[in-house]
Parts: C-alpha cells; structure tokens; sequence
C-alpha cells in the first residue's frame, strides 16, 4: 500500500473502518444520518467506500455538494445521478418527463436542466426520486459530502427562506418515500446553519429524524496497522516496524491523512528512521508555511461560523486551553478571560462562555470530561494553536 496524501483512496485502501461501515448499515436501514467528523478523518473516504461496496438490493448515490450555490444546481445533480442509473438499466422517468413537458412548452429533456425551470426545483426533486423510488424495491440512498458549506451557499448567495425550504422539502421525501434515506456530511457547521436560519424566524427541526453519529479518528490498533502497511508499501526498512508505527499513530492522534503525510516525508529522508524523526517531520508540519497539513482551518473557519462579537471570547478560550497544560473548569476558564471588553454585563459571562464552549464542543475543538473540565480534543491541533500563537 503507498502513500497518498490527500489523494482519493481506493476502497480497499480505507483501513480500520470495517466496523463503523456495518454499524452505519444497520442505522441506514432504519433511517437517514447525519455523519459529522473533524477535517483529514476520513468520512468522504469512508462514504465513498460504501458507494462502491454497498449493501445487497441498495443502491448508493454519492456526490460532494460543497460548491453548490443554488437550489437548482442541487436538483440538477440529484437528476444527473438518477437519470444516469435509470438509463443503464433502460428504465424511464415519466413523472419528470411530463412535468418537464408541461413547464418547459415542449423543450426536450436533457441531461441539464434549463435555467428556466428553477422556479419549479422542489417539484423536479420530488418527482426525480419517486421515479427512482418507483422501479427500486431496496433501500435508495443518497449520500451528499459537505452538505453544510451548499445550505450556506445558498443562504449567502440566494436567501435564507431557499436554504429552508431545501431542508424542508429533503425532510418531506424522508417521511414521503419508505426506502429513501440520506446521507449529510461534513466537518462542523450543519448546527450553525439552522442556527442562523432561526434567527431569521426558522421554526421547522429539519434533521430531527436522522441519526447523528460522529466519526472518530482511528483506534489505536487500526491506526498503527495502517501505518504498517505504509511503511512495507514504501519499501522503508527500520530496525522495528511495529514501535515506529506505533510513534507514528500517536504523534498525530491517528488521523488517517496525517499518517500518510509522516510516512510519505519518511520516504524521502536519509535519516535514520525513529521515534525522534516522526517527531520532527510532525513539528516541522506544524509550523508549514505551505500549510500542506491545512491546519491553518482550524482558525479561519471561526470568521466563518462564529459571529463577529462571539470570535474574541471564541479565540480567548481556544486559546488559554492552548496554553495551559491541564484542562480547565469552567470557573478557571473565566478567571482567565478578560470579559470586559467582550460582555457588556457582568452576570452574562458564565452564560456567554458556556455557550461557546457547548459549541466549540460540537465544532470538534474541545471535549469535556468526566471531572467538568474542558481541554482541546486533539493534542495535535493543541500544538499547532500553540505553535502559531493564535
């Protein structure tokens, strides 16, 4: 096995997610999921490799959505993948025909929609699947990557009313249609787009009937087993295999593309291979200019999902968790922040920070333990907030 960092990994290549795939089986055949994950985990990897392994009479759709800007464009996407599955099998889409036939003024179908229909995209979308749902006895799904950067597209570009009306006609085919399930991922940021979105009046609960599940890195075993196997892929000899790897697996909190990215660097050094050069080729990754590990979205994604007034107290608190090296209860962590030019009342403080930190939570950046306390989720990330002085 080589390495391929970055790269799109063949299904075989996915490692030490057999067991997650099988669980994620058995909730699909209840009902739809939201998988949500932390950047460089491995959920595209891990959807795809269900797309082309998939359960006996399903049939799998995929299709990253993140740079989708319209309600349309979305439709026409779901039509392109439908109409490509029903032609191969010589099956028809008469109620999207007909529809199209009575909007377009006898204009053919193609395999791209005319902007003239965008008016008429719910309809198109619902009768695109009950097509597909009619001659497909088994479980449809449709897995759409990054679901959360579309909605917002669509509320920055179009309006918060469109971006709605998607979660709630998606909603309306889960209930509407027996084998249809869905498959929304992506990194962080599906809870902060419906936050907005009730901002402005938003009252529906539009992913209430999917099962949330969080896609963690590797277990250890797994994440040293792939390290192994990279290691005899790139041919690179080492006095003991399984204590590298092991390094390996633990300097970057198994993350799968991290690894890849170690074992890659280890390939083109003299360098006697150790514990002590993974240490160094993961501290000199850090501090990247070229940013090749992209960790530098850890920071820019606050401006995006965090509102201008939440983004001091936001990088306040990622930042004295960075810099402590015990984690914090909440009361420590306000003795720390300096709230006054943050919070205007005082008896606000606790309230603004604990919401935050419940957010920071769900964005993947900090847990809470046992004992109260917060801490940053991944050592890694720790270290890179410390090393740039964010």
């Amino acid at each position: 096995m080589k390495t391929n960092p970055g790269g799109q990994l063949a299904p075989d290549e996915v490692v030490g997610r057999d067991r997650l795939i099988a669980k994620l089986w058995r909730i699909l055949e209840r009902q739809s999921l939201v998988l949500t994950a932390e950047r460089r985990i491995g959920k595209t990897s891990i959807i795809k490799k269900m797309t082309a392994q998939p359960q006996f009479g399903m049939r799998v759709f995929f299709r990253d959505v993140e740079a989708l800007r319209t309600p349309l464009e979305f439709v026409n996407c779901v039509f392109e993948d439908v109409w490509a599955d029903l032609s191969r099998k010589q099956q028809t889409m008469k109620r999207v025909r007909i529809f199209f036939e009575q909007v377009s003024g006898g204009e053919a179908l193609g395999v791209k929609l005319p902007q003239t229909v965008a008016p008429h995209w719910k309809t198109l979308l619902t009768k695109t699947i009950e097509d597909l749902a009619e001659q497909q006895a088994g479980l449809i799904v449709f897995c759409w990557d990054e679901m959360p950067m579309m909605l917002d597209n669509i509320k920055r570009d179009q309006s918060e009313s469109l971006a709605m009306e998607v979660l709630d006609v998606l909603r309306s085919l889960r209930q509407m249609i027996p084998n249809l399930r869905m498959v929304f991922t992506g990194s962080i940021g599906l809870h902060h787009v419906i936050a907005r979105l009730k901002e402005t009046g938003y009252a529906n609960s539009p992913i209430n009937d999917m099962f949330v599940e969080d896609v963690a890195p590797l277990a250890l075993i797994d994440a040293c087993d792939l390290a192994e196997k990279l290691l005899r892929g790139e041919q690179i000899r080492v006095v003991d295999e399984r204590v590298l790897a092991q390094a390996i697996a633990e300097a970057v909190d198994c993350f799968p593309f991290y690894i890849h990215h170690v074992v890659d660097a280890l390939k083109w050094t003299d360098e006697p291979q150790t514990a002590d050069l993974v240490a160094k080729i993961v501290q000199m990754s850090l501090c990247d200019d070229a940013n090749r590990w992209d960790l530098a979205h850890f920071r820019v994604r606050i401006n995006t999902y965090y509102s201008a007034v939440e983004q001091p107290l936001v990088l306040g608190i990622l930042d004295e968790l960075a810099a402590t090296g015990t984690p914090l209860l909440l009361r420590e962590l306000l003795e720390r922040l300096n709230l006054q030019q943050v919070v205007s009342e005082p008896e606000a403080e606790a309230e603004a920070v604990r919401k935050l930190l419940d957010l920071l939570r769900r964005d993947h950046y900090i847990v809470q333990q046992p004992d109260s306390t917060y801490r940053f989720k991944f050592g890694l990330i720790q270290r890179y907030w410390q090393l740039r002085g964010l």
